[in-house]
């Protein structure tokens, strides 16, 4: 090998030389800045979970200043027979907080947190509880439930009408907590379920399974029937044992597991309305959420309860089998009285265990849940003494 070859070979060796220390130097450099981006990333993601859980802190903190206990009011229109008879007018929205009501001893007013009158609509009814469904995605319990005589409104205000061409809170619930979920499905995981349930003179019936099924299941063995039987696991949540959940991945989904249900629940006329519902009926949707960032669960609940008519059963014509289911739903009804006003008064002994009621709705009323009640009332003079009941 020549001299010029040798030189050659050096100049080859040094730029090899170089080359492999340029490509070191560019590994260290991207190294470094994969380094920096995973520290970025982290800190977003850590930046990120804190600013959802102070959002969630601060939204639920708002809602818990309204009141973890909300009493609403609706005022229904007159109707046909009321207006017929040619009834008085003795009940009126005075503002958007109170409602007057004549009485043989004077006008007396009456106090909440927010007052309907017969003008407000279904969505103006439902903007004030839609809030509520927020907390549900949250991971918080909420109950939303209708209190009134029978033929009051309470229907109507939990269900719609018959055509859902003025649908109530609960089709729209169902409508708003998929809506919140797509909204945020790129960051989280969602699992929708539910079970549906009447509380029919004193027992528990899964209304996914229809009268005809549930007749025929008491003529067999007590080893083959299925009894609906509320229980609690260790840390406090309420379940519906025996009770069959179904899940839903849409709000239509949803809508026709709570059509079913419906079909299955006891109706039956009285003086004071042609198609009075003689049961509870209670909707509870779990909202399971997994976040796809870390992993973390959380589990809201959602009950939403159309109760049966409180009345006098004189007034309502019950007799035989229809005086038990009065005074079934009438026991029931001042329970669930009882429990609001111990929670209200913040009192240290609360009577849930006093009705099946109040032992299904016990995790979502009181502790971290927020409760709404809607008080529905008519506005006639035939009605007032009930309407009394009801306010008071």
């Amino acid at each position: 090998m020549n001299d010029c070859e040798t030189l050659d070979l050096e100049d080859i060796l040094g730029q090899g030389t170089d080359g492999v220390k340029n490509i070191g130097q560019q590994l260290l450099l991207l190294q470094d800045q994969l380094k920096q981006e995973k520290e970025e990333k982290r800190k977003i993601v850590e930046n990120y979970t804190l600013e959802r859980t102070l959002r969630k802190k601060y939204y639920n903190m708002v809602e818990d200043m309204k009141g973890k206990i909300r009493v609403f009011c609706r005022l229904r229109p007159m109707n046909r027979n009321e207006a017929g008879q040619g009834g008085a007018t003795v009940v009126g929205k005075v503002d958007d907080y109170s409602v007057s009501v004549e009485t043989p001893r004077g006008l007396r007013e009456f106090q909440f947190d927010k007052v309907f009158g017969a003008e407000d609509s279904q969505e103006e009814v439902f903007q004030d509880t839609s809030r509520l469904i927020q907390s549900v995605i949250d991971g918080y319990n909420v109950c939303i439930f209708a209190y009134g005589q029978t033929g009051s409104g309470k229907t109507f205000t939990m269900v719609g009408d018959k055509d859902q061409r003025n649908p109530g809170i609960m089709p729209r619930s169902f409508n708003a907590i998929f809506d919140i979920t797509r909204e945020n499905s790129s960051k989280f995981e969602f699992k929708v379920s539910a079970y549906m349930l009447e509380l029919y003179n004193d027992r528990l019936q899964d209304l996914f399974v229809s009268q005809a099924a549930e007749a025929q299941a008491q003529t067999q063995p007590s080893s083959q029937t299925r009894r609906v039987e509320i229980k609690r696991t260790r840390k406090g949540v309420v379940f519906a044992q025996g009770a069959e959940t179904k899940e839903a991945s849409s709000a239509q989904e949803l809508y026709a597991l709570f059509q079913q249900a419906c079909a299955n629940r006891h109706i039956a006329a009285t003086k004071m309305n042609v198609e009075s519902s003689r049961s509870h009926l209670i909707i509870v949707i779990m909202v399971e959420s997994r976040n796809l960032t870390n992993g973390s669960i959380s589990t809201g609940k959602l009950s939403l309860v159309d109760l049966a008519g409180s009345e006098r059963a004189a007034k309502t014509g019950a007799k035989d089998h229809q005086l038990k289911e009065a005074n079934s739903i009438n026991k029931s009804l001042s329970a669930l009285g009882d429990v609001i006003s111990a929670l209200s008064a913040d009192l240290p002994h609360v009577p849930y265990r006093n009705s099946k009621l109040t032992q299904v709705m016990q995790d979502s009323l009181g502790g971290n849940a927020k409760t709404l009640m809607i008080v529905n009332i008519s506005p006639s003079e035939s009605n007032l003494d009930e309407t009394l009941t009801s306010l008071m």
